[in-house]
């Protein structure tokens, strides 16, 4: 049986927020419902920001992160491909604005649900909204960019 979530299609990522490759990283996972990407986190104590809240700097990562996979899965939803299909195609943010509506708590699994807003060539905009037990902590606008395109033989990035 295939993955459903984006980041087990991405051979080599090391990234801190997505890599499955970083043992030491967030290693979010996200997927598809309908035409919202869903991504739940469960933290740990070492993200707090302040006792049982979560770190604003690891909280702008989880959604960027989130987003850039989104990016990724939405472009090959969009050409009708499977997740492994060649050419492979990753994202990078170009631009991302969080906007912190109230803390985030550290305790419980936190949310976030990406809407692709409009592709356009080789840009993607998308909205996130961060929830925790249905409250809305927090929302952004995230612009990913596609900075690789091709097989895993012909980037380093897959190495």
């Amino acid at each position: 049986m295939k993955s459903e979530f984006f980041q087990d299609h991405m051979p080599g990522n090391v990234c801190f927020g997505c890599g499955a490759e970083n043992p030491d990283g967030l290693q979010i996972k996200s997927y598809w419902e309908d035409d919202e990407a869903i991504c739940i986190f469960h933290s740990q104590p070492k993200y707090h920001g302040w006792e049982k809240v979560m770190n604003g700097g690891i909280l702008a990562t989880l959604i960027d992160c989130h987003c850039m996979g989104t990016a990724m899965a939405a472009a090959y939803r969009e050409e009708g491909r499977d997740l492994d299909s060649e050419p492979y195609y990753r994202y990078a943010t170009a631009e991302i604005t969080v906007r912190y509506l109230k803390p985030t708590p550290n305790d419980r699994p936190i949310e976030l649900r990406a809407r692709v807003v409009e592709i356009k060539r080789r840009r993607t905009s998308l909205t996130c909204e961060v929830y925790v037990d249905g409250q809305k902590t927090a929302e952004a606008e995230a612009v990913g960019v596609r900075v690789l395109e091709g097989s895993p033989e012909e980037s380093s990035i897959f190495r």
